[in-house]
């Protein structure tokens, strides 16, 4: 098999993460339509994740979060979002890079996502800035990185006949 060195694996992530930002953009300005709602899975530990530690230490490696009838100050950016919920009676803001997201779901719709944050960019890198880095070292003769086949997996959230 060929190479890609066009890395359609992290420009389609991208792709699937701008619909995350856009939805939660809409949401943010207008607020839940109907009966969506969303279930937002993120790796705690990513660059640019802030929680508190009392969270952290509850959720080392990743955490799921439901936006639906008790969130507020929902602010989307380019990069991420920042929301606040309650855990356990106790207010949090939470901030989310969007480079952090490993699931999104809306089970009112049965309509989910999933990502691989490995094939993010990370918060000060763009996908141009990506692509110029493996161009520069296609030209140069070096070898580009490859991380492998990546598969964006819906069946899970699928309905089932």
């Amino acid at each position: 098999m060929a190479e890609d060195h066009m890395r359609y694996d992290i420009l389609a992530q991208e792709a699937l993460r701008g619909v995350v930002r856009k939805v939660l953009a809409e949401v943010s300005r207008t607020g839940l339509p109907g009966e969506h709602h969303f279930f937002i899975s993120f790796a705690t530990r990513a660059p640019g994740v802030r929680i508190s530690e009392e969270l952290l230490k509850q959720y080392d490696k990743e955490m799921t979060i439901v936006l639906q009838n008790q969130y507020w100050d929902l602010k989307v950016s380019e990069t991420g979002f920042e929301v606040g919920l309650s855990f356990n009676g106790q207010p949090e803001i939470l901030v989310i890079p969007f480079a952090a997201i490993k699931g999104f779901f809306d089970p009112s719709v049965q309509f989910g996502l999933q990502f691989d944050p490995a094939t993010a960019p990370r918060e000060d890198e763009t996908i141009e800035a990506q692509a110029d880095a493996a161009t520069e070292a296609v030209a140069e003769g070096a070898e580009p990185e490859t991380q492998g086949e990546k598969v964006i997996s819906l069946d899970a959230f699928r309905k089932k006949p």
